[in-house]
């Protein structure tokens, strides 16, 4: 363990307790005991209690009476409602984003996307596969299918970047998610390439439709991530408020 001057030796193990718990341990891994780290380390227990009580500040881990102390699960928590934005949404969590363009034309999609948008035999939509990036490290693979119609020039301007906030910026579009479906898969070849993971790595995979303030469909948005960095939390909240809302409207008139 480096012993820097500058910082007490408590701070000093819980930096290097820290370093081992995102390199070297899983979610719901025990630590050694703490006796076992006083001697690995050559500290007091003392020194210990304090390096861990940093951990379980940092959110690294957390004690439970009887087993000792566990590192927590450490995947990002994404909220999932009918508006979330997921950069906006990851940037309220204080994280550093970066939404890079991987591929964008008019292509054919898949029966099941064709279908959404009521589309015709042989009909083109616009594709454009996003990868985005959470301080520096892959997340979400995201194949988008837009209506043409609704965004006419999008293959000359867009470049990258979060693709909500390009819509409301060039063609005033705020679109909210209609449904969703979740599912969970394994990583294909390109899968393990764009999110680095192992091939057959448990993936979750959410079909999104996404529409304007008039109901009609302006996307269908494919995001696939790995399970083992990302959960989602599904947020009841809005439709909650939403209902309300218009059981208030309905009592008043």
């Amino acid at each position: 363990m480096s012993r820097q001057k500058e910082l007490p030796i408590y701070r000093q193990l819980a930096d290097t307790l820290s370093d081992q718990v995102r390199n070297e341990f899983a979610a719901g891994d025990l630590l050694p005991s703490e006796s076992e780290l006083a001697l690995r380390f050559g500290v007091n227990r003392h020194t210990v209690r304090r390096a861990l009580d940093e951990l379980v500040t940092a959110g690294l881990v957390t004690r439970h009476q009887g087993r000792g102390t566990q590192v927590v699960d450490r995947r990002l928590d994404y909220r999932l409602s009918a508006g979330s934005k997921v950069t906006h949404n990851l940037a309220e969590l204080g994280m550093a984003t970066d939404t890079r363009c991987l591929t964008q034309c008019r292509d054919t999609p898949p029966p099941a996307i064709a279908q959404r948008f009521a589309l015709p035999d042989h009909g083109v939509l616009l594709r454009v596969d996003t990868l985005r990036y959470v301080e520096g490290t892959p997340l979400v693979w995201i194949c988008h299918w837009f209506d043409p119609q609704r965004v006419p020039s999008w293959l000359e301007r867009y470049r990258g970047g979060s693709t909500r906030a390009f819509l409301d910026q060039h063609y005033g579009l705020r679109l909210r998610r209609r449904q969703a479906r979740i599912e969970a898969g394994g990583a294909t070849a390109a899968d393990a390439r764009w999110l680095q993971c192992a091939l057959n790595a448990p993936l979750l995979q959410i079909i999104s439709d996404n529409i304007d303030s008039t109901g009609a469909m302006v996307e269908v948005s494919v995001s696939r991530a790995r399970a083992d960095s990302l959960s989602y939390h599904i947020d009841f909240s809005e439709f909650s408020d939403h209902c309300s809302s218009v059981h208030s409207d309905e009592v008043m008139s």
